[in-house]
């Protein structure tokens, strides 16, 4: 996806590791956060995703909080990139 790695590399998340890249721009709420955590629980500890969305996706981070989670969103126009990795 144009763009996304670049935008990775501003964030937080940990340069090493394998990531997978999640794009839920078309999907209507509440399915951005329900494919986002189903596909968290299907990474494993050491992976990370990294989810491209159309905005910031303030719900999800509560519940990333709460499953142990670290995470930093980068915006770009009319996207956000949120990298998550197991804390």
């Amino acid at each position: 996806m144009p763009g996304v790695e670049s935008l990775l590399a501003e964030t937080e998340a940990p340069s090493t590791g394998d990531h997978q890249i999640l794009d839920v721009r078309d999907l209507p709420p509440p399915e951005p956060l329900k494919q986002t955590l189903e596909t968290l629980t299907d990474l494993g500890g050491d992976g990370m995703l990294v989810q491209v969305n159309d905005r910031v996706p303030q719900h999800l981070f509560p519940r990333l909080d709460d499953r142990g989670f670290a995470y930093d969103t980068v915006e770009d126009g009319d996207r956000a990139v949120t990298a998550i990795w197991p804390e």
